[in-house]
């Protein structure tokens, strides 16, 4: 699973600058296609752009509407100004909350949602070796997908996937370190889940 790094042969931490951009679409996704589609019949009502990304927080788009936003624990450095993906990176260290971290909130209705749906935070993080993460989140009533300790090495994208959530709910996704090497966070997405209609 490993996979060559925009920052390969750098510790976390030294002022380098990504200089390859970054294509998100090629980095290994934590959970399947089976794990997040939403599945609809023929006789659903679809709402377009169903396959667009609500936002992307990322080092240069820290807040979007309302109570979205995004929070770094302990990190090393964030390069916006690169020419190629801004970047914030990190190496473990304990720190109060426990350890180097991400994690954004958001709010359906702030983007005009007005009923209850499903929802995915996708991180999309650059390992420089094995790291050991926490994967936690929050979605009001029902239980995200995604959750727990996992390893990753390489590009990952790593996902959560919010189920059933209100309009109003203020929901949050998070990776926290805690332990292994160092990485880089480019970018966080927020999407509705792919289609799958069933006939």
């Amino acid at each position: 699973m490993s996979s060559e790094s925009p920052l390969s042969g750098e510790r976390a931490g030294d002022d380098q600058e990504a200089a390859v951009p970054i294509d998100p679409a090629t980095f290994e996704r934590t959970q399947s296609l089976t794990d997040i589609a939403h599945r609809i019949t023929v006789r659903d009502v679809i709402t377009f752009p169903w396959f667009r990304p609500i936002d992307t927080i990322s080092p240069t788009h820290t807040v979007g509407k309302g109570r979205t936003n995004l929070t770094l624990i302990a990190p090393d450095i964030m390069q916006t100004d690169t020419t190629g993906t801004p970047y914030a990176s990190f190496s473990f260290r304990p720190t109060p909350s426990g350890g180097p971290g991400v994690s954004v909130h958001f709010t359906p209705g702030d983007y005009g949602a007005t009923t209850v749906s499903d929802y995915l935070i996708t991180f999309v993080v650059t390992a420089n070796g094995a790291v050991n993460l926490n994967v936690g989140g929050f979605a009001g009533g029902s239980t995200p997908t995604g959750l727990g300790p996992r390893t990753v090495n390489g590009n990952v994208a790593i996902v959560v996937g919010l189920k059933s959530v209100p309009p109003t709910q203020v929901t949050y996704a998070s990776i926290q370190q805690t332990g292994g090497a160092g990485w880089q966070w480019f970018r966080t997405a927020i999407e509705y889940p792919p289609l799958i209609i069933q006939l």
